[in-house]
């Protein structure tokens, strides 16, 4: 059973930063390719960003594009996100999802695995 958990979700204002953490186990974490999602009451989740199983390949979403950075730690079985410069338009339950072969890695139903979230409040 693979099972992920995210951290460094909080509350901060306009402009500030957060480092998003998942943590996975069960399985070899080097064969598993990481996404980011996030997801509001009032939307459908939505990609925010991924890392191929052996970090050499990294996607964002147009929206996060040069205020994030996704890696992965193997020797940790961490994935993480930095995120900076914060707009309110960011708050939002953040997930993350692994997959063994996740294709095009934007779609959340190309993962099988999922963490429960973290929360991310940015105000104004």
């Amino acid at each position: 059973q693979v099972q992920l958990v995210e951290s460094g979700g909080g509350s901060v204002q306009t402009g500030g930063s957060l480092r998003l953490s998942c943590v996975v186990s069960g399985r070899t974490f080097g064969t598993w390719a990481v996404g980011w999602f996030r997801q509001t009451p009032d939307k459908e989740r939505e990609f925010v960003s991924a890392i191929s199983w052996n970090g050499g390949g990294t996607h964002y979403a147009d929206f996060v594009k040069g205020r994030a950075t996704i890696s992965k730690d193997i020797s940790k079985n961490t994935a993480n996100l930095q995120m900076h410069s914060l707009k309110p338009e960011d708050s939002a339950t953040y997930y993350c999802a692994a997959a063994l072969n996740p294709g095009t890695g934007y779609r959340a139903t190309e993962y099988a695995y999922w963490g429960q979230g973290t929360q991310v409040t940015v105000s104004s």
